[in-house]
This record gives structure tokens, sequence and C-alpha cells, in this order.
């Protein structure tokens, strides 16, 4: 007789996959862990309130200020790992549901230690993989390579049609260029 199958499943947890155009060049927001000393997209907590892509975009205000467009089903699951094996609890391994969000948007987050930052895809690989093991460095640059996949798909798709959906109207300024708080 065989051995029975323990499943073990991994805690979940949704992010936002900020982003924004700058002519032809995509960029990416990212946010400082609450230890500070990595970068991370905004993430947290489902709420059985609410969608997992709704939980998602609140995140992304809550720990970046970004507001926009939140695509209603993710494009991505990763692994993501909180803690160190040498303190108390040791590590811990989500699975992260990673929901795209095209920001048109900011305000003053509502974590103050995030310091959300715009940074090229190339520098967002180099900040994400900062301080993290291979594992983990390796899932996140795969969420910038699949999400720069979606936005070339999405702007192929929706970018060639006159009345595209979600356009805005073309104006000099950039709304979301510079954040600027009361």
């Amino acid at each position: 007789m065989g051995s029975a199958r323990v499943n073990k499943s991994l805690p979940l947890q949704v992010a936002a996959i900020c982003y924004r155009r700058r002519g032809t060049a995509v960029e990416f927001l990212l946010v400082n862990t609450n230890g500070g000393n990595k970068w991370t997209f905004p993430k947290g907590s489902t709420d059985a309130r609410l969608s997992h892509s709704q939980a998602a975009e609140r995140e992304a205000a809550e720990e970046a200020g970004a507001i926009g467009t939140i695509e209603p089903r993710h494009f991505h699951l990763y692994l993501h790992s909180k803690g160190v094996f040498w303190q108390p609890g040791g590590v811990q391994e989500f699975v992260v549901k990673a929901f795209l969000m095209e920001v048109h948007q900011m305000r003053r987050p509502d974590e103050a230690n995030r310091r959300p930052t715009w940074v090229s895809p190339a520098e967002a690989k180099r900040r994400l993989a900062k301080g993290r093991e291979v594992k983990y460095s390796h899932e996140l640059e795969t969420v910038i390579d699949r999400a720069l996949e979606r936005i070339q798909f999405h702007h192929e798709l929706w970018g060639a049609y006159p009345g595209a959906r979600n356009v805005r109207p073309a104006s000099s300024k950039d709304p979301i260029a510079e954040a600027v708080w009361p």
C-alpha cells in the first residue's frame, strides 16, 4: 500500500504590475519592501469582499499611490518568499497572482515608507534581483518579460485602431510624469 499524499498549498497573494508608457518605452513602478532593503511590486493579501484584481488594485493605491486600469484576469503566477531562515518563523513562500495595471494617475501612498519609483524594464530586473535568492529573482524577471509581451500585444491590438479602448485624449502634459501631493 502506498503512502498518502499530503497536499500542501501555499498561501496566495496578489500583485499589481504597474506600468506606464513613455513614448515607445515602458516603465514599471516598484516600491520598497516593508523592511526597506528590497524592491518589489505592490502586493498583498486577498480579501473575501474583493475580486483578486480589485485586491491588487487596492495594493497599488495603498503602497504606491497608483491609480489606473487593472486587467480583470491575472497574466502570470510566480513564487515569492518572505522572511529569512535564521529568524523566528523562517522563510515562507507565497504564490502570487500578477495583474497588469496601466497607471493613469499618482497620489500620495498610504504607506509612506514604500518610496514608489518608476524604472525601465532592465532597471526593474536589476532592482528586483538585488538581495534575493536566484530562484526568486528569476521568477520576478519572468514577470517583467511576460508583462512586456502583454503590453506589446495590447499596443498592437488596440493601438492600431481608431477609437481604441481606454484611449485618453492627447495632451501636452503627462499626468503621471511627476507625482504632486497636497
